[in-house]
């Protein structure tokens, strides 16, 4: 959880400062998307790479490499506000650390835990990551108003301190997956998608998608809208921000065994109430009550999914781990991409197509449940 929160506190830093630092340099707006971009890019490519490595080598080397490499990618931002080729560089190595630490980190939590408990740990690993986005963009705004280049320095020099804790700190668990995953001998992510497993990794694409699209839009909208100004999307955000914990901390800890489905479907009807409600906001106020009504379900169905995903894993929690993240990384990829592209063609009506989406995404947990050629089922074949 502490590695988690400190993670995720560095990346937040820097949400509300890379705008600024695009524009103040006069390198055009759309390198923005290119640089988020980019980054999902990079993680896309590599994290069933590192999640493999996660499933042989062991989570706590891999989470140190993460650390230092993510750490580096900071600095390497900070050092060369000035050159935007080196600014790709090192979002491209960010992305890819990124991707070593969320497999790792993931994969960590599922050996600790059963499947009695794993809803409740997997809870409290996404709480963390909510406090981390609470209190990092907050934290940005206050250093980047003092110079563009401290909140990279800042996130690096955090990363880094984290890096030298968790070597100290942490200690490798036992390998709950090794004996299953001797058994079925899956041969990477591509075994995985043979399986019902493979809805998960769907809708995991399309949660992130739908939250990526408003991420990229929210701001353009409410600029329009209500004449929304930087800081009150701070505000707003970090409100979301604590919604998203407490789902975290409060709720998801409190799914049972075996109902995960159910949550994910009402996960997935908040989530596309919260942007039903978007394009009739008035004010503040409610701007920042639909924003937070859809923070409560995307939240929910992230981290539901994530545990029940491992739990469906047969074993092979690292690539498991690693595989959803590349399909959360394409979200991130094509949903501004998608969603930005709509909004210029019919602006507060982009809100009721995503509201579709998430409602249309509930067939795929419907899907899953009918099929029965599931890893569970093979494990308990071989075990037997």
């Amino acid at each position: 959880m502490s590695v988690q929160f400190f993670v995720y506190l560095g990346f937040g830093i820097v949400i509300p400062i890379l705008p600024e630092v695009i524009l103040d340099h006069g390198y055009g707006e759309v390198h923005v998307g290119g640089l988020i971009t980019i980054y999902a890019l990079a993680s896309f490519f590599t994290a069933p790479l590192w999640g493999s490595l996660s499933d042989r080598t062991g989570r706590k080397k891999l989470i140190l490499i993460g650390l230092l490499g993510f750490s580096s990618s900071f600095f390497l931002f900070a050092l060369f506000l000035d050159y935007l080729p080196l600014l790709y560089l090192s979002r491209i190595v960010g992305g890819i650390f990124s991707g070593a630490l969320y497999t790792a980190v993931t994969g960590f939590a599922a050996d600790m835990t059963d499947e009695e408990n794993r809803n409740k740990y997997m809870g409290l690993l996404g709480m963390s990551i909510g406090l981390g986005f609470i209190f990092g963009p907050a934290i940005g705004g206050v250093l980047g108003h003092t110079n563009l280049q401290l909140p990279y320095l800042a996130s690096g020099i955090l990363t880094l301190a984290l890096a030298i804790y968790a070597g100290i700190i942490l200690k490798e668990p036992e390998r709950r997956g090794e004996a299953n995953k001797r058994t079925l001998l899956p041969k990477g992510g591509s075994t995985l998608w043979q399986y019902r497993i493979r809805y998960l990794f769907l809708l995991s694409f399309v949660v992130t998608l739908v939250l990526a699209g408003l991420e990229s839009t929210f701001q353009l909208f409410q600029i329009s809208n209500i004449q929304i100004t930087p800081l009150q999307i701070g505000y707003l955000f970090m409100a979301s921000g604590f919604v998203d914990a407490a789902i975290q901390g409060a709720v998801v800890r409190r799914v049972k065994n075996g109902t995960e489905t159910t949550w994910i479907i009402g996960a997935q009807i908040i989530t596309a109430l919260g942007l039903f409600l978007i394009p009739f906001t008035t004010n503040l106020f409610w701007a920042g009550v639909a924003l937070s009504i859809f923070t409560a379900g995307n939240a929910l169905a992230r981290t539901i999914l994530v545990s029940l995903t491992t739990k469906e894993a047969g074993g092979k929690y690292g690539t498991a781990a690693g595989m959803t993240y590349s399909m959360d990384n394409m979200g991130r990829i094509f949903g501004p991409l998608l969603f930005t592209w709509i909004f210029t063609k019919e602006a507060g009506n982009m809100y009721m197509i995503s509201a579709i989406v998430a409602l249309a995404a509930i067939a795929l947990i419907f899907t899953f449940r009918k099929t029965s050629k599931s890893l569970r089922n093979i494990n308990a074949t071989t075990e037997a």
